[in-house]
């Protein structure tokens, strides 16, 4: 018996299946991104309009970043349970934490405006868990998680109170856009975070409430959301308030404002909106 073996075995043995959503390679033999956490066996779904869902997450699907592991948890309250590695951390708000193993220690990122970011409602306090242990975390409401890992170089935008954890290899920060908080609560301008990503890949966990849906714009393509609806953004699309004016009345105008993005790159949105009292 011959043990030659042929090209097209060598070329069947390392066969690798892309993630519709992520990007990423994977075996296979592989059911689902081991990345992000994605169905590699049922195609994006896309409307004609070109918003496609959010990968619904199997229940006990694993996904793996750096030395560490997450598994996502039941389906209509979604929980992230991480497996933190030797040297891993991640970052959270501290209320989303669900519950962790006694040996995890606890810690407080040193975080920067920290009087702004308390006047514009986001968490004052972001906490740190370091490995090894495990730690799970969800939101108190219904909706889904949204992965999206970062490779090198990558900044996304994401709507205050809507990041469940992030891997401590990615840059934490926030931003405003001026003019939306008159959309959105009354006040001088909507805060969102930014993750961004230096030389090494990164994991972003997000909770979308109701299902998210993904468009990605061309470069000088505009779309109007209202700004309820929207969640993620790469930082290269733009976001300006417009004014839509519908007609006029006894009173004035009667109008509605929403958000202007435009490309290059994608968005993210929510089907419902939920309102913080920190807003």
């Amino acid at each position: 018996m011959s043990n030659v073996v042929t090209p097209a075995q060598a070329a069947a043995t390392y066969e690798r299946i892309q993630c519709q959503w992520c990007q990423g390679m994977n075996d296979k033999t592989a059911t689902s991104c081991s990345a992000c956490g994605a169905p590699l066996d049922i195609r994006n779904v896309v409307s004609d309009s070109g918003w496609r869902e959010a990968p619904r997450i199997r229940d006990m699907t694993e996904i793996h970043f750096n030395a560490s592991t997450c598994q996502v948890e039941g389906e209509i309250v979604p929980t992230a349970e991480i497996n933190l590695g030797q040297g891993d951390s991640i970052f959270f708000e501290h209320h989303v934490m669900l519950w962790k193993d006694i040996n995890v220690p606890l810690s407080v990122m040193s975080l920067s405006g920290g009087l702004k970011r308390a006047f514009a409602g986001m968490p004052f306090i972001i906490s740190v868990a370091t490995g090894p242990g495990r730690i799970a975390f969800s939101r108190d409401a219904t909706g889904e998680l949204v992965v999206l890992p970062l490779h090198p170089g990558m900044e996304l935008d994401v709507r205050e109170h809507a990041f469940l954890l992030c891997s401590h290899n990615i840059n934490y920060s926030f931003v405003r856009i001026k003019g939306l908080a008159n959309v959105l609560f009354g006040g001088q301008g909507m805060y969102m975070d930014r993750f961004v990503t230096s030389n090494t890949p990164g994991l972003v966990i997000l909770h979308g409430y109701g299902n998210v849906f993904e468009r990605r714009l061309a470069a000088g393509e505009s779309i109007l959301v209202e700004p309820g609806a929207f969640l993620y953004k790469d930082a290269s699309v733009t976001m300006q308030v417009e004014f839509q004016k519908l007609g006029s009345g006894l009173f004035g105008a009667t109008g509605m404002n929403l958000a202007r993005m435009t490309g290059p790159g994608r968005i993210g949105i929510q089907s419902m909106y939920v309102h913080h009292k920190t807003e």
